[in-house]
């Protein structure tokens, strides 16, 4: 009738534009609305009846990792990546992230081998969306082999796997600030991105995710042009100084994980409360419309 057009009321009012007219007719735009296929699968999503939001925590750094897929990226790298894939660590917030042409099964496994399982230790618990990738027989009977818990997020639900939402936002706005004008060599600055990531205070744990890694902040390279206090004080050390200092902070770096497994906790109920005072305490009545999304 209209040809491409938008939902609601906005249909209406280009329909009283246009000349017609008739007694409901924003109602029967509405009602038209709801009932288009097109409408339902490519709008958007605000309106939908929020339930309560339940967090996802781990308890221990490593033991539950965040996976998911940034892209198709355009324009594609002058070697032709289009995707990012990234994982970030429930508990410190660290993140693993690789640019890739394709993301098929076989890249995820070597992904997670080289970047988690081969550096910090076998997962309990993977953490992602219904890609084709993680839900494949081959990505299950990897998982099943060394026992990881592979978990699949609420199809079209994105508070379902917040955390990797939260590092593709992240990550996405930090290589705008990398990229050359062409946006074609953002590849290659997805290290220096990650290393802001990781050096960068996280909100939920009030730490840096390389902190609650190793134990002690990383030296930057501004610290060594115009020198910190820090390196300053350590300059002037002796190698037995530094070794002792080195101890207090590993023998302090358990300490300083419950303090950050506390201040989730914390950042966690503060963030439940406030999504849950929007959130529909029924999800569902007899005689509402709902959309059933079955692909």
């Amino acid at each position: 009738m209209c040809g491409a057009h938008q939902p609601g009321a906005k249909l209406g009012d280009r329909l009283r534009r246009i000349g017609y007219y008739w007694p409901r007719m924003f109602a029967d735009a509405i009602d038209y609305a709801k009932r288009c296929h097109e409408c339902q699968i490519h709008g958007d999503f605000i309106h939908q009846a929020l339930g309560n939001l339940h967090p996802t925590s781990a308890t221990w750094p490593f033991e539950m990792w965040s996976m998911d897929i940034v892209g198709p990226i355009s324009p594609p790298t002058s070697k032709g990546h289009r995707f990012i894939l990234a994982v970030t660590d429930y508990f410190s917030k660290w993140a693993e992230a690789i640019p890739l042409r394709e993301v098929k099964t076989k890249n995820v496994i070597k992904f997670i081998k080289h970047h988690v399982i081969y550096r910090f230790g076998v997962p309990r618990r993977i953490v992602h969306d219904n890609g084709t990738q993680f839900i494949s027989f081959g990505f299950q009977r990897f998982c099943d082999k060394f026992r990881i818990q592979s978990v699949a997020s609420t199809a079209y639900y994105p508070p379902a796997n917040g955390l990797a939402k939260a590092f593709n936002k992240t990550i996405v706005k930090l290589l705008k600030k990398f990229v050359s004008k062409s946006r074609r060599d953002w590849d290659e600055r997805l290290g220096e991105c990650l290393w802001a990531y990781r050096t960068t205070v996280r909100t939920p744990t009030r730490a840096t995710p390389f902190s609650l890694v190793y134990g002690c902040e990383a030296v930057l390279p501004l610290e060594i042009q115009i020198p910190s206090l820090r390196v300053a004080i350590t300059t002037g050390l002796t190698d037995e100084e530094k070794h002792q200092r080195r101890l207090q902070e590993l023998e302090a770096l358990d300490d300083k994980r419950l303090q950050a497994q506390q201040q989730i906790e914390l950042y966690q109920a503060r963030i439940s409360k406030a999504y849950n005072r929007k959130s529909s305490k029924t999800l569902a009545e007899r005689g509402l419309f709902v959309i059933i999304m079955t692909a």
